[in-house]
This record gives structure tokens, C-alpha cells and sequence, in this order.
């Protein structure tokens, strides 16, 4: 069972909302959210510390612990070997999911310097949702003089709708403050 407020809002308002606007017979048929996976790439030449500290930041803004993405195959061209720590994912499900995106969209994305929203063509042709964020010091977890490296992430959120459209109408509901909305 999913306690989180966020969930409590899809459930109550934006599923009837979208089923209404776009007509949907089935209510199976709403889209929803299916996972959210934050990750981030370091150099592979970079240091034990960085990496570990990249862990660190991803397990600690999203409270839950982070994987060491390994190289899967040789690049001469960037001194790669098979096997390298490359980087961090941690990818959040159901309750952690919904606690995320709600402080995502509420808290950390306000503290961005010179926020106008977020921009509303980064999805991936299939309702899914992309975007970066450059340092992590707008997580309100994130203790800003233990931070030595600054860390980038890019955020994927992933949705059961079938459509550019319908993933915007969802996360706009949901209240992602997209950059060229009218009137929200």
C-alpha cells in the first residue's frame, strides 16, 4: 500500500481528470508512473574517492543506496576497459518513487538558480521523461561542506503512456512545472 501524498493526489484527482479529458473506456488504460532512475557518469580515470562520492550523494538524496555501473565491453578511443566503474544509477519504484518526485518538483526544483521550469520536449517519443541537473547542491540532503566533487545526474521518468501528449498531461496534473505553460 502507498502512503505518499503525491500517490494520494494521482489517485484522487489526476486519474479521473485524465480519464475524463482523454476519454480512456478502461481505467487500466490512465497512464501512471512506473519508475524513476537517477543516474549519473564519472571519468573512468577519476579517482576511488569520486566515485565513492558519487554513490554517497545519489544514496543520500534519494534514500535509498546507489549501484556502481561497470563498463560492459573495451574502448580504445576513451582508454575504457570492460569492467571500469563508469558511474552510479539507483532506480526508485512505487512509494520511494512517489516521495522523490514529489520533493523533486516542490522543493528541489524551485532552488534552482534561475528556475523558469522545466523543458516540456525532452520526452523520448514513448511517454518517458528526461532531464539533467547539473550539481547536486539543490538536494536539501546534500550537506554543502562535505561536498568536494560537484556530481551532474540526469533524471528518467518512466510512464505507461503510449504518447508524448499523454506523459506531458500526466506530469503537468502531477504538477512538473513545465517551462512554456500557460496560465499554471
Amino acid at each position: 500500500m502507498i502512503t505518499s501524498e503525491l500517490y494520494n493526489i494521482y489517485k484522487d484527482t489526476v486519474a479521473p481528470q485524465l480519464k475524463a479529458k482523454r476519454g480512456y473506456k478502461n481505467p487500466m488504460e490512465v497512464p501512471k508512473l512506473v519508475k524513476i532512475v537517477l543516474s549519473t557518469g564519472v571519468k573512468s580515470d577519476a579517482d576511488k574517492e569520486v566515485m565513492t562520492a558519487a554513490v554517497d550523494t545519489l544514496s543520500a538524496i534519494t534514500g535509498q543506496k546507489a549501484v556502481i555501473a561497470k563498463s560492459r565491453k573495451n574502448i580504445s578511443n576513451f582508454k575504457l576497459r570492460k569492467g571500469m566503474a563508469v558511474g552510479a544509477h539507483v532506480t526508485l519504484r512505487r512509494e520511494m518513487m512517489y516521495n522523490f518526485l514529489y520533493r523533486l518538483i516542490n522543493i528541489v526544483l524551485p532552488r534552482v538558480r534561475d528556475f523558469r521550469g522545466v523543458s516540456s520536449t525532452s520526452f523520448d517519443g514513448v511517454g518517458n521523461y528526461n532531464f539533467g541537473l547539473s550539481e547536486q547542491s539543490v538536494f536539501t540532503e546534500i550537506d554543502l561542506d562535505k561536498v568536494k566533487h560537484n556530481i551532474g545526474m540526469n533524471i528518467c521518468i518512466v510512464t505507461t503512456a503510449r504518447t508524448d501528449d499523454e506523459a506531458r498531461d500526466l506530469l503537468a496534473m502531477l504538477g512538473m512545472p513545465f517551462a512554456d505553460q500557460k496560465g499554471n
